[in-house]
């Protein structure tokens, strides 16, 4: 090998490892900062806000500069695209009010149900076949986890639990429907991530009245609460969501989906011992158990969608909450094979 061969490669090879590295780094730690951010600023619809912000003017300066390109915005398109925003929306909206009221361990719990739920409705809905034996016994263990997860969950209540149903319904509509709408736009994962945030900007002081969220936040600003603490926390979250989004795309092309997916699986295990011990907004020894009994079932239902041999393969699903560039969800990777393109922030 010649060295200018050997330089090339050593210089790919460092490239590669630092974006699988910041891919991980950010995707490990995005849902405990967004936990950190909804805690220190208790206002969900401001703080989804400035995240949309973030990633819509991050990817519009960044394509100005010509970093990245991504589709213009026109009026016929955001129509078009406005029901999949609205989606997307509603379940950042769920998944921040979720990590609000629970924690970051039933965040990644209700997550991991969402392949069981893609499959019933592919099923029942989309005349998809029905899952291989393998897959339905991955189904099987990530339920029967989540059922030991919820009965050991001793900090149960019925708001967090409400909320997380309906993430988990929003999270799915989104997954089974809306993506085979909006893929037909013709929009690049640039213009996915573009569309999506701003869109989803401008809904925002709807639900601010909806929710009266806007009298909190005047009320807060009057009285002075807002605190330096509440600032770092939200500019963190905020540039971490941006920074999923650049590094997950990067890391997709710069891997195998088989690397790719390895990641991911270190990327949850990571989240989950880093909650751990850094506070203790974490589940019981019992929870924690379950949990990644719920996270190897992923593990088995991606092995059996996606080895060779394997019966039809189940759509691969959009992952808002690791391609969005913005939102209060978390790295959460594919459980169910998602590919890059509908756009967080978000655990979130």
């Amino acid at each position: 090998m010649s060295w200018g061969r050997f330089d090339s490669w050593k210089q790919q090879y460092y490239t590669t490892s630092g974006v699988v590295v910041g891919y991980a780094v950010c995707s490990s730690l995005l849902a405990i900062i967004n936990k950190y951010a909804i805690t220190k600023f208790n206002y969900p619809g401001l703080l989804t806000a400035l995240q949309y912000l973030t990633s819509a003017l991050g990817v519009y300066l960044l394509g100005k500069l010509g970093f990245l390109h991504h589709d213009p915005f026109t009026l016929p398109i955001a129509k078009k695209f406005f029901p999949a925003a609205l989606v997307f929306y509603l379940a950042i909206f769920t998944n921040t009010n979720l990590l609000r009221h629970a924690n970051v361990d039933t965040f990644i719990v209700f997550r991991s149900l969402t392949p069981l739920l893609v499959a019933i409705a592919d099923t029942t809905f989309r005349a998809q076949p029905c899952p291989s034996n393998l897959t339905f016994l991955s189904l099987l263990l990530i339920l029967a986890s989540a059922f030991g997860y919820v009965a050991t969950d001793s900090a149960f209540t019925l708001t967090a639990y409400s909320w997380a149903f309906a993430y988990l319904i929003t999270i799915t509509t989104e997954m089974v429907y809306i993506k085979h709408m909006v893929m037909n736009l013709g929009l690049n994962t640039w213009g996915f991530v573009f569309y999506n945030n701003l869109l989803s900007l401008m809904m925002a002081p709807f639900f601010w009245f909806l929710t009266g969220e806007n009298v909190q936040v005047l009320a807060a600003v009057r009285s002075g609460l807002f605190d330096p603490a509440a600032f770092y926390a939200v500019s963190l979250s905020c540039l971490f969501g941006l920074l999923i989004s650049f590094f997950g795309f990067a890391a997709r092309r710069a891997v195998s989906a088989t690397a790719f997916t390895v990641t991911g699986v270190v990327n949850k295990f990571l989240t989950v011992a880093i909650n751990v011990l850094i506070w203790d907004k974490h589940a019981s020894p019992a929870g924690l158990v379950c949990l990644l009994f719920t996270i190897a079932g992923g593990v088995l239902y991606q092995q059996s969608v996606t080895g060779p041999g394997s019966a039809p393969t189940q759509p691969k699903q959009l992952d808002i909450e690791s391609n969005k560039g913005g939102g209060i969800g978390g790295g959460d990777d594919d459980l169910a094979g998602e590919s890059e393109g509908m756009v967080k922030l978000i655990s979130r």
